[in-house]
């Protein structure tokens, strides 16, 4: 009877407690939205993949920046003027800059010189031809004139020839129009060389070489035009006449063994031409301006003398009228006055002073394109030279002629000189 009792308490609590198990496990699975289990569930994936998300943007990020960094010091490396770069030294340029800023007022001030300069020329030409032929008017009528009206006539002729002829000796030496023919010449040469410095700032890779050969031909071209009258002016005047020179003079190369003819547009055909036109150049082109400007000046030193020297006469002949010889004396005080007047329009109103400067510029051009071209020549590294083609070019240009036209040429001057043993009569340049 224990024993059933006590099996069947066993059995009730292992039914209660099974009962109470299900009932329980029932009431979870009822109760379980109201514990938003499934939410948990589901927002810790949500975190995982966001946290994921934000490491792999930060993993690109720093990988971006890393390649960025790498790229910009490869490229910091790269234009570093230690390396040779092709980028230009920020220095160099600014330095470019200024000499370029300079050039260009040096422009404005040839022209604005070389304007007031001639204006001088036409103004004093003006001014001494009316006063000469003024004064020689009073001395043909003090001719006919006795008493005091002579003795006033005589005096103002006389005083008006001496102006004259002390303004004639002044115009004489500074050669009003030598000095405005400098000054173009100043202003073209400047307007050349700003252009040549604006075609290097804006082809590449300018070097601290390009800055000091550019400051050469800024000085070079001050010193061969000067602006101011008084100690540096051009002799007007030379013993001898030489070919104008406005540039720095070519650095003489060291010969060093030939390495190799061709390359770089150049061959041993192309040397042979070159040095043909050099050889036509300085027996023809050279020489000829060269003897012109030698006839130029002496004409033009006959003639700043005898301006002058007439209204000198003409006022010793003014200042003699009334006397036992006041016939002559007017006479040789108009004449003279005349002629000096016809002479001083000559000379400042042909511009002789202007042709020789003119003759002397040519010549220095053509002696600049000889230097230009034996300097190449003599550089034995093709590598180093300008290039042949473009050079060839340049050549024909400014001679006015074309490509063939140069070979042309070349030819004909090789034929003569070893054929027919005598130099070839044409001219290198169709320009002038």
């Amino acid at each position: 009877m224990a024993s059933l009792q006590s099996s069947s308490v066993i059995g009730s609590v292992a039914y209660s407690s099974s009962y109470c198990s299900r009932r329980g496990t029932t009431r979870a699975t009822i109760n379980m939205p109201k514990l938003r289990t499934g939410g948990l569930s589901l927002r810790l994936p949500a975190r995982d993949l966001v946290q994921e998300v934000l490491d792999m943007g930060a993993g690109l990020s720093a990988a971006t920046t890393s390649h960025v960094e790498k790229k910009y010091e490869s490229s910091t490396n790269r234009n570093s003027p230690s390396l040779g770069s092709n980028v230009s030294d920020p220095m160099v340029i600014a330095k470019l800059h200024t000499i370029m800023e300079a050039v260009a007022d040096r422009v404005e001030m040839h022209q604005n010189i070389g304007e007031q300069r001639d204006n001088w020329n036409s103004l004093l030409l003006t001014s001494i031809n009316a006063i000469t032929l003024t004064a020689a008017t009073m001395a043909g009528i003090a001719a006919t004139s006795v008493g005091g009206a002579l003795l006033a006539l005589k005096t103002s002729s006389t005083l008006m020839y001496l102006a004259a002829t002390g303004m004639l000796v002044v115009m004489n030496q500074i050669q009003p129009s030598q000095l405005v023919e400098e000054q173009r010449n100043a202003t073209r040469l400047f307007k050349q060389l700003h252009g040549r410095i604006q075609t290097t700032l804006s082809s590449g890779n300018p070097t601290s070489s390009d800055v000091e050969d550019t400051m050469k031909k800024v000085l070079a071209l001050d010193k061969a035009y000067p602006l101011p009258l008084i100690g540096v002016m051009l002799e007007k005047f030379p013993e001898t006449v030489e070919p104008a020179v406005w540039w720095p003079q070519h650095r003489q190369r060291q010969e060093k063994p030939i390495k190799r003819r061709d390359g770089n547009g150049w061959s041993v055909e192309l040397e042979e031409e070159m040095r043909e036109v050099v050889g036509v150049l300085k027996r023809k082109d050279t020489e000829d301006y060269l003897r012109l400007g030698k006839i130029a000046l002496k004409v033009n030193k006959i003639l700043s003398i005898s301006g002058p020297l007439l209204t000198g006469i003409a006022a010793c002949g003014t200042a003699f009228m009334g006397s036992s010889h006041g016939s002559w004396s007017a006479i040789v005080g108009v004449v003279a006055g005349a002629m000096a007047s016809v002479v001083n329009t000559m000379e400042h109103g042909g511009q002789v002073g202007m042709v020789f400067e003119m003759y002397r510029s040519n010549a220095g051009f053509f002696r600049l394109m000889e230097e230009t071209i034996e300097s190449n020549l003599n550089e034995r590294d093709v590598d180093r030279r300008e290039n042949g083609e473009l050079f060839e070019m340049k050549v024909a240009l400014q001679l006015g002629r074309s490509l063939s036209g140069l070979k042309n040429l070349a030819a004909a001057s090789s034929y003569s000189s070893f054929e027919k043993g005598e130099a070839i009569e044409e001219f290198a340049s169709k320009l002038f």
